[in-house]
C-alpha cells in the first residue's frame, strides 16, 4: 500500500493526498475506509491503493488513516474508565 498525508480536503466531499512517491493524488469520499469524511484533516497520515477515477486518472482507492492516526483518535484509557453517576430514581423516601 502506498502512504502519504492528506493535501487538501474539499467542501464537495473529495480531497487530495502527498504521496510519500511524490505528487498530489485525487480522492473520492466514497474510497474511504474506517473514517467518515468529515472526521478527516489536512496533514492526516493515510495508506491507500493506486487506482483510476471515473475519468481515467489516477486516484486513490481503500484510503484509510494510519495505524498512528487510528490511534490517536481513539479515546485515552482517562476519558473511557470514568464511572457513571448512579441516581436512585426508586427511592420512597419523602424529600
Amino acid at each position: 500500500m502506498a502512504k502519504g498525508t492528506i493535501a487538501r480536503l474539499m467542501d464537495r466531499g473529495f480531497g487530495f493526498i502527498k504521496s510519500e512517491e511524490g505528487g498530489d493524488i485525487f480522492f473520492h469520499r466514497n474510497e474511504l475506509e474506517g473514517v467518515e469524511f468529515n472526521n478527516l484533516s489536512e496533514g492526516q497520515e493515510v495508506e491507500f491503493e493506486k487506482g483510476q477515477g471515473r475519468d481515467g486518472r489516477p486516484a486513490a482507492t481503500k484510503v484509510r488513516l494510519t495505524e498512528v492516526e487510528v490511534k490517536e483518535e481513539l479515546p485515552s484509557a482517562e476519558e473511557t474508565t470514568e464511572a457513571p453517576e448512579v441516581v436512585d430514581e426508586g427511592s420512597t423516601e419523602a424529600p
